[in-house]
């Protein structure tokens, strides 16, 4: 189906590892650091017509751009890709084994060690070609997120 399936909805919850592997570089507004992280998605439902499917991503490959901050707020571009593993075929009779593809834009907001953000994500879920019939799901998510910063010893 030209476009993907329609109809879908998606729910998600999890936690993200990442690591700061750069100083600051780059020029002027792009200026930055570069981060490795990687996401565990224990909560991934998918609503669907022919039943909601329940199930956890991991996500390995997670790049992602820290723009040099400005006061309390850190805004960032991440790229990134996973796998997903559903307890039945998503979307339905395609496949239970699907792809993350997943872009997005997002702001940290700083408060000492601790900080919250919010960003607005692309992701593409598709079985890339596992089955013959493959729709793929487009979807625009809002994440919000909490986390904390460590220091290196």
């Amino acid at each position: 189906m030209p476009g993907g399936a329609r109809g879908i909805a998606t729910w998600n919850a999890g936690v993200t590892f990442g690591r700061v592997l750069t100083s600051a570089h780059g020029p002027g507004f792009l200026r930055g650091r570069f981060e490795y992280a990687v996401d565990a998605v224990p909560v991934f439902v998918v609503f669907q017509p022919g039943g909601t499917a329940y199930g956890a991503g991991f996500d390995p490959l997670g790049l992602k751009w820290n723009f040099l901050t400005h006061g309390r707020f850190e805004p960032y571009a991440d790229l990134s890709g996973g796998v997903l593993f559903t307890n039945r075929p998503v979307p339905s009779g395609v496949s239970r084994t699907n792809f993350l593809p997943s872009a997005a834009f997002g702001l940290h907001f700083l408060r000492g060690k601790y900080n919250w953000s919010a960003e607005v994500r692309y992701m593409h879920i598709s079985d890339a070609g596992l089955t013959s019939f493959n729709p793929g799901i487009n979807t625009v998510q809002v994440r919000l997120g909490w986390g904390f910063f460590t220091r290196q010893k």
